[in-house]
């Protein structure tokens, strides 16, 4: 984790005493002092600030400047802190809620680093509920740290990547069919919902599939 120099201390702490303790912008900036046990709250505070884009209100033309100027941190640091902070938002609330938050100690506290690992993992297709709960339980209660957890997820994409041949081949067939069933279907309630085709067509494509669904069982 990024730790904030002397230099940009001194500058945050000055900034908060010429701000209404009671504000967003100043919680920000207390939050950025803090910032190696409190990134959740920073993460919340910069969220707000960026989806309203509050600071345009503070002077600033971009969040970037905003986050680089005032608070002290990369852009990088920056975004990640964002996509991590939204992903436990959407993915996993339970973890920012202030029951955890607040009885957890700060090493038991997942790194923005981790979280954003863990992030990654929830969207890689080749990966299953299973192989993310376990990410999971690393982060959350092992503490496991961002790098052994892209080592555990690199070597989870391994091991699915070297699935038999016949076993991928049929994963394959299987995803494919489903996503024409979709479209098929999609498309059989447009024609059903415009009358532009006969109901001869329609139950052909009815027809079409009920096959391929018994094609993936």
């Amino acid at each position: 984790m990024d730790a904030i120099k002397t230099k940009s201390l001194d500058k945050i702490e000055h900034k908060m005493e010429e701000m209404d303790k009671n504000s967003l912008r100043y919680k920000i900036l207390e939050n950025a002092r803090n910032f190696k046990t409190s990134w959740i709250e920073l993460g919340r505070a910069l969220y707000s600030a960026w989806k309203d884009k509050l600071y345009k209100e503070w002077g600033y033309n971009s969040f970037d400047t905003y986050t680089s100027r005032e608070i002290g941190i990369r852009k990088q640091t920056a975004l990640k802190l964002l996509r991590s902070y939204y992903f436990l938002e959407k993915e996993e609330p339970h973890y920012l809620k202030s029951d955890y938050t607040g009885s957890a100690q700060a090493a038991e506290i997942p790194s923005y680093e981790s979280v954003d690992v863990l992030r990654l993992a929830k969207n890689k297709k080749s990966l299953d509920e299973e192989d993310y709960d376990n990410l999971k339980k690393s982060v959350f209660e092992k503490g496991k740290d961002a790098r052994e957890v892209k080592r555990d997820l690199i070597s989870l994409m391994r091991q699915r990547e070297e699935l038999e041949p016949e076993e991928a081949r049929e994963k394959k067939k299987t995803a494919q069919v489903r996503r024409l069933i979709g479209a098929l279907k999609s498309l059989k309630n447009e024609i059903g919902l415009s009358k532009t085709l006969p109901h001869a067509i329609i139950k052909d494509l009815d027809n079409l599939i009920d096959k391929l669904e018994s094609e993936i069982g």
